[in-house]
């Protein structure tokens, strides 16, 4: 069953999200003046993640080199600036490029439900796929993100603002879950989380 509002709000007072925005934002107070920002909160039915600041890394082309997942190689990541200016803080992805971001919103996952990450529409109408990312039952930590940017255009990827769409599925319970069996993501910081084997 896909949980609610109601259920989302009474499992953030038990920790479930830290911060926690118990409505949708789509404005913020900036030096006086309201500014429209990507929205984030608590939704109908899920809960829309912010972008931390902290860090955004994209993979560089580098000649010869075939990625490999048992054998990731950080140093095919570069770090990208945070920019400001009055529409917000940003990070730039490039044209046909790929890079990675952590969610600013800390996550424990209750023992029954698992949850669905999916990219917000605003974002994929600029050609910026966000790869579907669950939390599986008892996973804890910051979300490490994925972005595709399909267009050929460079993108704006705001931080401290709406990113992706949490949705909470509520199962039988598991026989086992991602922190019983040490899952190699839980317990991921407020930082890019590599490939892991």
């Amino acid at each position: 069953m896909l949980k609610n509002d109601s259920w989302i709000r009474h499992q953030a007072r038990l920790g479930m999200i830290d911060p926690f925005q118990f409505r949708l934002v789509r404005h913020r107070d900036c030096g006086g003046r309201q500014q429209s920002v990507l929205s984030f909160g608590c939704s109908s039915f899920g809960y829309d993640l912010r972008l931390s600041p902290q860090e955004f890394l994209v993979f560089r082309h580098v000649p010869g080199t075939v990625m490999n997942p048992k054998r990731f190689n950080p140093s095919n990541l570069e770090p990208t600036d945070l920019h400001h200016d009055e529409d917000g803080d940003y990070f730039i992805l490039p044209a046909h490029s790929y890079g990675l971001g952590v969610a600013l919103e800390h996550l424990k996952v209750p023992g029954h439900i698992t949850v669905i990450c999916l990219g917000k529409s605003t974002y994929a109408r600029m050609g910026i796929i966000l790869n579907a990312t669950p939390a599986e039952a008892s996973w804890e930590g910051h979300l490490t993100l994925e972005f595709s940017n399909s267009s050929g255009a460079d993108c704006r990827i705001y931080a401290g603002e709406g990113i992706c769409q949490l949705l909470f599925l509520e199962g039988e319970p598991c026989e086992t879950s991602y922190a019983a069996r040490n899952g190699k993501y839980h317990n991921q910081p407020e930082r890019v989380t590599m490939a892991r084997m």
